[in-house]
């Protein structure tokens, strides 16, 4: 139902920069609700283990540093499940709606100064952004017809509101947590929110009608089942915590971290589990899939490192870094626009590189670049933590540690989705942004368990243990290319990698 509706749609004369209109709204929505998450992560870890005096929390270090990497991996576990609820219960249209009213009413959850109000807010914007994550941008596909030559141009504009949203968040919040502490933050947070879902309301008769068609709805059985299933799950899920609590004597919020990291771990295990299994995926397929394996390994671990950004970097910027510039103060959530900024700057760039260089660099030597940067990020930041050990380092040392981070990530990010979508097995094409966006989750849920077992251990053991560790396998995923090339060109007509 949804392809007859984007076959015979006809997108309205009046353009958006040449393209459909419909991309001005999402364009808009995606940008404010960028700025939205990125303002409540810039504060989120500093927020967590503030002194109660201070309007924060007062956590342990390595526990605040945990739950706020455990949250970044939560969206994008919940990202699975919003893109299934858009597939069989809602559609794009509707689950993007209800996403971005859970992640309003998180965020002003987050601004009540009563610290269970806190948890509950994290909880629903976790929820919410699972919600609309995946499925925003699938409206910005159903604007153009498969084979439109501008279809690519209109995700870069897409990409650049998201980049714009996350580039100017963190000077915003910053100076409303200046101002009025970290609930003024994250009221700036819930505005910025609710501005996206005011364009994304009045936007709405410009997108596609296919938004709104649920391509495999649920039958009444089936949603009856749903439903026993989700009440049984949780109901399940708190007998584990309550066990786990007796049994080990830990805090909740420690076996909450520790059962999300366990889901986000047994989650991609079980996807390939099935895929490898199930009798729709042929010889040819499995050899590809076999390839992909060591590169969401790769993916794993450079979102691992890369993701730190809002945890362990955050605390270093905040603890261990000179906080001027020139002897202008800065603030210690401004490095978090770096990346944005420089991807913006260097994105076209890499572009023409990729575009030039074509299939002559394989996507394993892709992953491979990409990792190696990441992993040299960290080693650098360590040794310059050693230099400095006990005071402030100098503020470019963090600054490139940004900037060698977002080289890698053009390098890995823009292929990742890619091999994902070419590798997947043909009866699982629809899951490949879930399998993609669970890298993301269970690089980022071992990054929890590390640093919440790492907090007595210096920044310098810390940050050059991981770089080494991503480093090593590095220099097996470079060896490994030509087997991976091997078999992803297994069954395939021509060469790709």
């Amino acid at each position: 139902m949804a392809v007859q509706a984007e076959s015979q749609w006809n997108p309205p004369n009046k353009r958006f920069f040449g393209h459909p209109l419909g991309l001005m709204p999402l364009f808009t929505t995606e940008a404010f609700e960028r700025f939205s998450y990125y303002s409540m992560r810039a504060i989120l870890l500093y927020y967590l283990v503030d002194t109660l005096a201070n309007g924060g929390l007062a956590l342990d270090d390595a526990i605040g540093q945990s739950l706020a990497q455990i949250y970044s991996a939560s969206v994008f576990l919940l990202s699975v499940l919003g893109g299934w609820f858009a597939d069989r219960v809602w559609g794009p249209r509707r689950a993007t709606l209800y996403g971005g009213l859970v992640i309003i009413a998180g965020h002003i959850a987050l601004a009540i100064p009563i610290p269970t109000m806190s948890y509950l807010g994290i909880i629903l914007v976790a929820l919410g952004t699972g919600l609309l994550k995946p499925n925003i941008s699938a409206m910005v596909g159903n604007l153009y017809r498969d084979h439109d030559p501008k279809r690519e141009a209109g995700f870069s504009i897409f990409y650049m509101g998201i980049n714009i949203g996350s580039f100017i968040s963190s000077f915003i919040v910053a100076a409303a947590r200046n101002w009025g502490g970290y609930h003024a933050g994250f009221s700036v947070a819930a505005f910025g929110m609710a501005i996206a879902l005011l364009f994304y309301i009045q936007g709405r008769k410009y997108l596609n009608p296919a938004v709104d068609d649920v391509p495999n709805p649920l039958t009444s059985a089936e949603r009856k089942r749903m439903w026993i299933f989700a009440g049984g799950l949780l109901g399940a899920l708190a007998v584990v915590l309550v066990l786990v609590h007796l049994i080990t004597g830990k805090g909740w919020l420690v076996n909450a971290i520790d059962s999300l990291t366990l889901l986000a771990l047994a989650a991609p295990i079980c996807y390939f589990v099935v895929m490898f299994r199930s009798k729709k995926v042929d010889a040819a397929e499995r050899s590809r899939l076999s390839a992909f394996i060591p590169l969401f390994v790769a993916a794993m671990l450079f979102w691992m490192i890369f993701e730190q950004a809002a945890s362990s970097m955050a605390a270093f910027a905040k603890d261990n870094t000179h906080l001027s510039v020139g002897g202008l103060a800065i603030n210690p959530e401004w490095y978090q626009s770096i990346n944005p900024l420089f991807i913006v700057a260097l994105s076209p760039l890499f572009a023409a590189l990729w575009g030039r260089v074509g299939n002559r660099v394989p996507t394993a030597i892709k992953f491979t670049i990409g990792l190696g940067l990441a992993a040299l990020s960290f080693i650098w930041l360590g040794a310059w933590a050693a230099v400095y050990a006990g005071g402030r380092s100098p503020w470019w040392v963090l600054a490139l540690t940004y900037v060698i981070q977002t080289l890698g990530e053009l390098c890995l990010s823009p292929v990742g989705l890619a091999a994902t979508t070419l590798l997947a097995p043909r009866a699982f094409k629809s899951q490949a942004m879930a399998l993609w966006f669970l890298a993301s989750a269970s690089g980022q849920a071992i990054t929890a368990q590390v640093l919440q077992r790492t907090g007595d251990l210096s920044h310098t053991t810390v940050f050059v243990g991981t770089g080494v560790v991503a480093l090593v396998f590095t220099l097996i995923l470079a060896c490994l290319s030509p087997w991976i090339g091997r078999h992803i060109n297994a069954g395939m007509e021509e060469p790709v990698a």
